[in-house]
């Protein structure tokens, strides 16, 4: 067995301290586990884990969020240990919480890469500090290309069968929930958006055609990026300008025993501020196909490549509010490969430009 690097070990004994901080609360590892239980099972045997000065494993980082939580306030162990939410933080408490929850991040990133000081930092593009409410709205298929369970009157009806990219909301919901785990998250179609809905943080999946609120909030934001209708016959291409002209991004395909094949499709990541609550976000996952979309949300979920995907942002657009990637998502097998924007020819457009 390897001994841990002395990166894990800071982390292991900051927990560990952290856990002793306050004395007269005879907090134990058991304690901490039962109070992170309220919200998510956790056992005894994982926090020992975590603070092991042998072979320390790494917290995921929703669960150093808890202890920033926890540790911020002595209210936590008034009584029975438990979590508070953020929204019943005071403002002394809330910038305690932001400092400790900086803190262990940083170790975090540390021990999991080795040698920090060589790399820069970077985002994570899911996390929301303010807890604010999140709000998925995804394109709904018409009734015409629904399947038999999404007839509200079939005895089977799943609502989930008249959605529309179902992947990406899946992969992207999960990973969401897990970043901010104290925040309340919807998913809705357009014709179920109410206004209230609007105004927290947004997160739109699907292309113009079947979601009319990513047609209308993408003119609201004055992204640089539009799709239009070229008579595909599948789909809607992005258009952008690009030194003065307007350049337009197609999916490649090939035709196989008579059948159109995707070999290719095209993705957007947008992120800007809300244009109906500035406080907050709004971000478009968006492709001419389904898989277009699919890719555009793995950039930042899969666990081989997001780092990598997230340092690239950070780099190319600093401390910017806004910005688009258009990127190539190569389809192998029918199955969309997650684009790495650091290999050559996979963004293909960004905004701001960065170069």
């Amino acid at each position: 067995m390897q001994p841990a690097s002395p990166a894990a070990l800071n982390l292991a004994q900051r927990l560990r301290q952290l856990r002793q901080l306050w004395p007269q609360a005879r907090l134990t590892q058991d304690k901490i586990a039962a109070a992170f239980s309220e919200e998510e099972s956790l056992a005894a045997a994982t926090v020992s884990s975590w603070e092991s000065l042998k072979s320390p494993k790494l917290p995921p980082p929703h669960r150093l969020q808890a202890y920033a939580r926890f540790f911020a306030t002595q209210r936590s162990v008034a009584g029975q240990p438990r979590l508070l939410p953020l929204d019943q933080l005071t403002p002394d408490e809330t910038r305690a919480y932001q400092a400790l929850e900086a803190e262990l991040m940083a170790l975090r990133s540390s021990a999991s890469r080795g040698t920090p000081e060589a790399e820069p930092t970077f985002s994570r593009s899911w996390y929301f500090p303010d807890t604010g409410p999140i709000t998925f709205v995804c394109a709904q298929l018409p009734e015409d290309v629904r399947g038999q369970f999404g007839d509200p009157a079939d005895l089977n009806y799943t609502e989930l069968q008249t959605y529309a990219d179902i992947d990406a909301l899946i992969e992207l919901h999960g990973h969401i929930r897990a970043e901010n785990p104290s925040a309340t998250v919807h998913w809705r179609t357009p014709p179920s958006v109410k206004p209230d809905d609007l105004s927290g943080h947004l997160i739109l999946l699907g292309g113009v055609v079947w979601n009319e609120i990513t047609g209308r909030l993408t003119e609201m934001a004055k992204l640089p990026v539009m799709q239009v209708d070229k008579e595909l016959g599948s789909g809607e291409i992005f258009v952008a300008e690009v030194d003065g002209e307007q350049r337009e991004f197609w999916p490649q395909l090939q035709v196989h025993k008579g059948k159109k094949e995707l070999m290719q499709d095209v993705g957007l990541l947008a992120r800007v501020p809300n244009p109906l609550n500035a406080s907050r976000t709004l971000t478009i996952c968006n492709g001419i196909h389904s898989r277009g979309v699919y890719g555009a949300v793995r950039t930042l979920t899969d666990a081989a490549l997001r780092e990598s995907n997230e340092r690239y942002i950070s780099t190319t657009f600093g401390d910017a509010s806004s910005f688009a990637i258009l990127m190539s998502v190569q389809v192998i097998k029918n199955e969309a490969a997650t684009p790495d924007f650091n290999s050559p020819g996979v963004v293909l457009f960004q905004w701001p430009r960065g170069d």
